[in-house]
């Protein structure tokens, strides 16, 4: 497949032998999060962007497996450095009991690894100050160990502080911080102490205009809860205070500057650790490393995942526990074909320029898509290639769904009207080109009646 030519080509979809698939995978797997039938072919061509499913359909995927895959599928700029290793069993390794190098010194390591990738991501998280890692499974994990290390940091507070419409994961411990959809939290139990604030989504509002519940009156909701401005509750006794920088199954909701200065007022003043959530946003999506680096706040601990290939949990030294087996993962940080991928995914993006190519594509994208767009397309936003369009209702938006999928256009939906694009970071102009206009003629197809599916 060429990258430079492809083009999206669908006859049925789903096809029969995704239909096959779909149905076997089904007689065992557990109902899970499958957004559509989309069945890829591991065995098939794949570049970038494109990848061939098992009925043979070249689909363009503007998903990046939300997120978790930032340069698409086979991209040489992660490839052909794999290529220069012969990776041999174990691949796994217990990485949080045993130490493991490939070379006689970190220096000589034929194989990037864990410890390479901690000290990538400590050069990348300077400015706030970071100077520890530990690595993890997943992005759940990462968030956990997050709660965990500052609820020792701040011992004995018995606080949390996380924003309405929220998403941190499905463990049990990030689901009591997770404020979105009901169906993710509906009779699990819930870690106490949990206090709950609103969140302002309207990226250009200031606080004497702001409808959104969190500015009320001369202050913001956050502040009104402590008990020095007159709430309950003794910011002492607060652990942390999370927030996605940009809320991702939320609805990629963006927040504004006033916001976020208050955000980081309030966090500095009464110095209670801000823990940010980059696991979607994170890694170069944005145009920067982090959101977080888009905004006027200064995080206490960062949790990334997805494009990172491996959980990270990313702070000061201070604030990770001293004493041993207070953090522990048996595979943590052992998953040797995940650190690498991590390692390389954050080369590339220095190496080719991929943030400032996110922000110039971004920038495309949004042009694009704003260009005579319809009364019924209610916004369009983003920053680099974390991109947006929000319908009048959901069932205009599924539709869409659909509608581009049988175009051969993957995307994603998210919040209740809301389709998410995350096309891989080193998109091309004709990619952009090619996936909005698809976008746009599914709109157009859809047309002002939309029904539900």
């Amino acid at each position: 497949m060429d990258r430079d030519s492809a083009e999206p080509t669908v006859d049925a979809y789903p096809g029969p032998n995704a239909q096959k698939w779909v149905e076997f995978h089904g007689t065992n797997a557990a109902p899970s999060e499958y957004s559509h039938e989309f069945v890829w072919d591991i065995t098939r061509e794949a570049d970038g962007p494109f990848v061939t499913d098992v009925d043979g359909n070249v689909l363009l995927d503007f998903t990046c497996h939300i997120g978790a895959a930032p340069l698409g599928y086979n991209n040489e700029k992660l490839t052909d450095k794999l290529r220069e290793f012969d990776l041999v069993e174990p691949m796994k390794i217990a990485g949080q009991d045993m130490y493991f190098g490939a070379g006689p010194t970190p220096e000589e390591s034929a194989v990037p690894g864990s410890s390479h990738l901690m000290d990538k991501l400590t050069d990348l998280s300077r400015q706030y100050d970071m100077d520890t890692v530990f690595l993890s499974n997943s992005g759940a994990e990462a968030m956990e160990n997050a709660m965990k290390i500052t609820h020792d940091y701040r011992a004995p507070a018995k606080y949390g502080v996380a924003f309405e419409g929220s998403f941190h994961g499905r463990t049990f411990g990030t689901l009591s911080i997770t404020k979105s959809k009901e169906v993710y939290t509906r009779h699990y139990p819930q870690v106490s102490g949990i206090e709950t604030v609103p969140f302002c989504a309207d990226r250009g509002c200031e606080a004497d205009s702001c409808d959104c519940g969190f500015f009320a009156g001369e202050t913001s909701q956050l502040r009104r809860m402590l008990a020095p401005e007159g709430g309950r509750i003794n910011p002492d006794e607060i652990a942390f205070l999370t927030l996605e920088p940009i809320q991702g199954v939320g609805g990629y909701r963006f927040p504004s500057d006033a916001f976020m200065q208050e955000v980081a007022a309030v966090t500095d003043e009464y110095d209670i650790p801000l823990v940010v959530d980059e696991i979607q946003a994170g890694i170069g999506r944005t145009g920067e490393i982090w959101a977080s680096d888009h905004y006027p706040i200064e995080p206490d601990v960062i949790a990334s995942a997805k494009a990172l290939r491996v959980g990270a949990t990313i702070s000061r030294s201070d604030i990770f526990p001293s004493e041993k087996n207070r953090v522990g993962s048996t595979f943590g940080g052992g998953d040797l074909l995940g650190s690498m991928m991590g390692t390389f995914t954050l080369e590339a993006i220095e190496e080719h320029g991929l943030l400032e190519n996110a922000t110039r594509r971004g920038e495309q994208a949004k042009e694009l898509l704003r260009d005579d767009a319809p009364d019924y397309v209610d916004d369009v936003r983003g920053k680099g290639l974390m991109l947006a369009v929000e319908f009048d209702t959901a069932e205009r938006r599924n539709a869409v769904v659909k509608a581009a999928l049988e175009r051969g256009l993957l995307t994603l939906g998210c919040g209740k009207k809301t389709i998410r694009l995350l096309p891989p970071l080193d998109s091309s102009t004709r990619e952009i080109e090619l996936g909005i206009g698809l976008f746009c003629e599914a709109i157009d197809a859809v047309g002002p009646s939309a029904k539900a599916a």
